[in-house]
């Protein structure tokens, strides 16, 4: 991978809180829902209830797609990452509240001891690394539908 690419695909994940992830159903279909996440290069984490569809779905296929990108009022300033990865589900508790602790850091500006920022424990949740496999980064600045496809 070429480093300028790498460093463009860093800072998009970087700069970034939420990405939209689908799983697969299973009865088939695709099921693409929001959440937020943290990272280490290009190592993704996040978490989700223990019951929740997302977790089931995952429980049956680790294949997931996932955008990560922004709003603009310019369509030719549109950028951002669409990704093929795996996930697998953290069970190492060392892991688990390593990533706990990253979460508050990528969330700043919550409101500091409210219930809306209580982490939970690692067996309260349901938490999944996502490891890229193919990553194409869109940048329409460089043209209409620019993509530039990177393999991992």
């Amino acid at each position: 991978m070429d480093e300028l690419l790498r460093q463009k695909i860093l800072a998009l994940i970087d700069e970034h809180r939420i990405m939209t992830i689908a799983t697969l159903r299973p009865d088939g279909w695709p099921q693409a829902t929001t959440v937020g996440y943290v990272n280490d290069g290009m190592t993704l984490w996040f978490l989700c209830g223990l019951e929740s569809q997302k977790a089931k779905n995952l429980a049956l296929d680790s294949r997931v797609s996932i955008t990560i990108d922004h709003d603009t009022p310019d369509i030719m300033a549109i950028t951002g990452l669409s990704m093929a990865a795996r996930t697998h589900r953290v069970t190492d508790r060392a892991e688990a509240e390593k990533v706990l602790r990253m979460l508050p850091l990528k969330y700043p500006d919550a409101p500091p001891g409210t219930a809306s920022m209580r982490m939970p424990a690692p067996e309260e949740v349901a938490l999944f690394r996502v490891e890229p496999e193919i990553i194409s980064v869109l940048d329409y600045t460089k043209g209409f539908a620019h993509t530039d496809l990177v393999t991992c």
